[in-house]
């Protein structure tokens, strides 16, 4: 069975998704560990419930030195390697990660982000999105999964979905259906990639 190292920054609700369709059989692939930046991210709690080995990395004792977002990367991709992941899955992972990180895991590394290709590349992209079509701008937007790449959300796309906006819709109610979108892709993307690595 595929392993999946799953990186989170937050609440983990699109990590939630992954345990739900592993756990269910829908993903034929198992969770090795959860890895958060964050010390106090509701994902780890998520993975403890469900058994899944969790890791804290944080960037305490890195940030502020020179080069120190290398240097991070290279010891976080160490520890992650021990955990044997067949791909790496970012699910709301709020760090960028460099070519340090990214050249241990060449084209395993995929990433979630609430936009469509070449639009609102980094964050807020789901607020972004939204002024920008209360502003007559875009008629459409969506959530795509890719590849990483040392450009922010700039590699090639895996899968995409449309999220239509609807008339009088509240950023709530339009955000609510980008991440019920999300928790569908990631786990068809992570079908796709586990597939396409196969080949």
């Amino acid at each position: 069975m595929k392993r999946l190292a799953v990186l989170i920054s937050g609440g983990g609700t699109n990590l939630q998704a992954i345990i739900d369709a592993t756990a269910a059989g829908r993903l034929d692939a198992e969770i090795a560990v959860v890895v958060s930046n964050k010390s106090k991210a509701f994902g780890l709690e998520r993975a403890r419930r469900a058994r899944i080995e969790t890791l804290v990395f944080t960037a305490k004792g890195y940030r502020g030195r020179e080069g120190w977002r290398a240097d991070f990367d290279a010891d976080l991709a160490a520890r992650v390697v021990e955990h044997r992941p067949d791909l790496i899955v970012l699910a709301g992972w709020m760090h960028v990660l460099s070519e340090r990180f990214l050249e241990r895991f060449p084209r395993r590394v995929i990433n979630l982000h609430p936009a469509l290709p070449g639009q609102f590349a980094g964050t807020r992209a789901i607020e972004r999105a939204f002024e920008a079509h209360q502003r007559g701008e875009l008629e459409r937007s969506g959530v795509m999964v890719h590849w990483v790449i040392p450009e922010i959300d700039a590699g090639d796309p895996i899968t995409t979905a449309e999220v239509p906006f609807v008339s009088g819709d509240t950023m709530e109610e339009f955000e609510a259906r980008v991440h019920e979108t999300e928790h569908r892709l990631i786990v068809e993307a992570i079908e796709t990639a586990l597939n396409e690595m196969d080949r």
